[in-house]
């Protein structure tokens, strides 16, 4: 008895829902046969689609760039020996010639460096305008 109530509420639903699928339609030209069975095969793929249609998470996809930019790379390497002419500003630090340990990214328009100096037990971060080639 339940069963049999379900499926007529079911199909109750399913009129509504085509009624208020047809009512948005526009009414001006009626649809033929042949571009009938075109929409249904568009709403309603088949089963033997379905099992092969493989549903993967994918991230959104940039379009690439037509104009290559220029990349601007490091103008020291790692082991490179340098010069460091400490700021005027903030710390003071040993100047001298250390040895470039480590790249790091740019901060604005200037690119950081891992720097250890032979009579320094730390390292320290400089940015590529406070060095210079020894």
């Amino acid at each position: 008895m339940r069963a049999a109530a379900l499926r007529a509420s079911r199909a109750g639903s399913k009129t509504s829902a085509k009624s208020a699928k047809t009512s948005s339609k526009p009414t001006s030209k009626p649809l033929s046969k042949s571009s009938l069975k075109t929409v249904k095969a568009i709403e309603m793929p088949s089963a033997q689609t379905m099992q092969s249609m493989i549903r993967t998470l994918s991230p959104p996809v940039q379009p690439t760039a037509a104009v290559d930019v220029p990349v601007m790379s490091h103008k020291y390497q790692v082991g490179e020996t340098v010069y460091f002419t400490s700021p005027t500003f903030g710390r003071a630090a040993a100047i001298g010639s250390y040895t470039v340990v480590k790249l790091l990214p740019s901060e604005g328009d200037d690119y950081q460096y891992r720097i250890k100096s032979t009579g320094e037990a730390f390292e320290r971060v400089a940015k590529e305008s406070q060095l210079d080639r020894v």
